[in-house]
């Protein structure tokens, strides 16, 4: 919950390639101040079954900007979007395209943040939800 000093974040993600939740994604939550402060990272979480982060760390006070780390990476290279695809490639051309996914949001004190990660092998999406 966000109070009035503070805002918080959720994320999800969704792998278009397969119209199924990414299970089993690690984020990490990064937060800073502002433009020239350092980013402190703050921990992370995993997605669950629906795709789903619902634990990740409490933003600190005066936090102005966040950035959410997805590693894809790991997620491509377990296959798991293959188990429900049976046609999909296990190994790509040339490896992961997109490794890691970064975003980086400013947020205000009070405001909720819902930004969820819409995947594929080879491109991806966000945008601010409910």
């Amino acid at each position: 919950m966000s109070t009035a000093t503070t805002a918080s974040v959720s994320t999800h993600i969704l792998d278009t390639s397969i119209g199924r939740p990414a299970k089993g994604v690690t984020i990490a939550l990064a937060a800073r101040g502002g433009p020239g402060t350092r980013w402190e990272t703050l921990g992370g979480s995993r997605t669950d079954g629906d795709g789903r982060c619902t634990d990740l760390p409490a933003l600190p006070e005066g936090t102005t900007q966040v950035r959410l780390g997805f590693e894809t990476e790991a997620y491509f290279i377990s296959g798991q979007e293959a188990e429900v695809q049976q046609d999909a490639p296990r190994a790509r051309d040339s490896g992961v395209f997109f490794p890691e996914v970064a975003i980086t949001f400013a947020v205000v004190p009070g405001e909720h943040y819902h930004v969820p990660l819409l995947l594929n092998p080879f491109g991806y999406s966000v945008y601010r939800g409910s």
